[in-house]
């Protein structure tokens, strides 16, 4: 009993800290937390994605498909190019677990480097898009921004890192590893069409060419004909709402607003370090008008430390489960001193468009 209770302390730390915040704060100014549907719309598609997005990882095309990459030349190029993708379309924690137990099952010996570079590559994919992370959606849907403005305005850090990142492969020596085998999976084919066209359907809705409401299509689907792709991160989803919660009681006791882009771009990056990306934009996203700086500064910040992004321990766990905790520090040193790497070059990049 006691090690199940630590063990859910120590996984979702964030959640409980979040409704501790939460309910501290709500006593202090003697309210409930309220919550808008302009807050809510984004906590409801985010909830419709996880949906689609385990349907499609359930039936087993992304896996059959990332399998493919391992034959030809150009390995790590391949690999690049295809999360880079791939994050832009399914979200950069689907990304990540699909193609990270493919990159950890190929017959070579680099996988570390080649690891830390997909990683990488799925922050900069999925920046681009306004459903490609948590922090987007919520920012593109927040602010009502403009698809086009959104994707204008974040496109330099993401091909700008991308191309680096591309440069970058080209470095990755590969040599063969004869003892790495791979299960194969067969792909449900009814089940990974149907998830795909509700996919289109979601995103369509996120982009706000249909309706919010046609995205219950998804959890319809799901408890009528695959309840297993019900099985989704709730804790994420409560967090989310427990941050909502905290940052409207905070905005309601210090009120005010933060209005040089440097200073929000600064503090979103930094913040995320420690709170992570997700819960630094649902904390800031009230107190500024300034959704360009705050959308650059909560995608840099997803690079460096290991509770930068969901996506870096996303990626930590996979590995450890697949190295069988072998040379553990080594991968995290590396993987960090990366991660901030791509974090001075995404400041540098941010303050050069800012003021040249």
């Amino acid at each position: 009993m006691g090690r199940t209770i630590g063990n859910f302390i120590r996984r979702e730390w964030l959640l409980l800290l979040s409704l501790v915040g939460m309910v501290a704060t709500s006593c202090y100014l003697k309210v409930l937390p309220a919550y808008t549907p302009k807050e809510l719309v984004p906590i409801f598609l985010l909830f419709s994605l996880f949906i689609v997005i385990k349907g499609v990882e359930n039936s087993n095309l992304l896996l059959k498909t990332a399998a493919t990459l391992e034959h030809g030349s150009f390995l790590p190029l391949k690999l690049v190019l295809i999360t880079f993708v791939l994050s832009m379309i399914v979200t950069i924690d689907v990304a990540l677990v699909t193609m990270l137990p493919i990159v950890l099952a190929l017959k070579v010996k680099q996988k570390e480097n080649l690891t830390i570079l997909v990683a990488l590559t799925a922050h900069v994919g999925a920046a681009l898009t306004p459903f490609g992370t948590p922090q987007n959606l919520f920012i593109y849907s927040f602010y009502n921004v403009d698809t086009t403005a959104f994707i204008q305005a974040i496109a330099p850090f993401s091909l700008g890192m991308l191309a680096i990142f591309l440069i970058a492969s080209f470095f990755i020596k590969l040599t063969s590893d004869v003892s790495a085998t791979r299960e194969e999976l067969p792909v449900h084919k009814t089940l990974a069409f149907s998830y795909l066209f509700l996919l289109v359907v979601v995103v369509l809705a996120v982009l706000r060419i249909l309706p919010v409401w046609v995205a219950l299509s998804s959890m319809l689907f799901a408890l009528l004909f695959d309840q297993k792709s019900l099985k989704i991160d709730y804790a994420l989803l409560l967090t989310f709402l427990a941050f909502l919660g905290l940052t409207g009681n905070i905005k309601m006791m210090i009120g005010g607003m933060i209005h040089h882009p440097g200073h929000i771009f600064t503090l979103s990056s930094v913040m995320s370090q420690f709170i992570s990306n997700v819960p630094t934009t649902l904390l800031l996203n009230k107190f500024t008008t300034q959704w360009e700086a705050l959308l650059w500064g909560t995608n840099v910040g997803g690079f460096g430390s290991l509770m930068a992004a969901l996506a870096n321990l996303i990626t930590y766990k996979i590995y450890i489960s697949y190295s069988d905790g072998k040379h553990t520090g080594r991968f995290v040193f590396k993987f960090v001193a990366a991660g901030y790497l791509a974090f001075a070059i995404g400041f540098a990049l941010f303050f050069s468009i800012q003021y040249f």
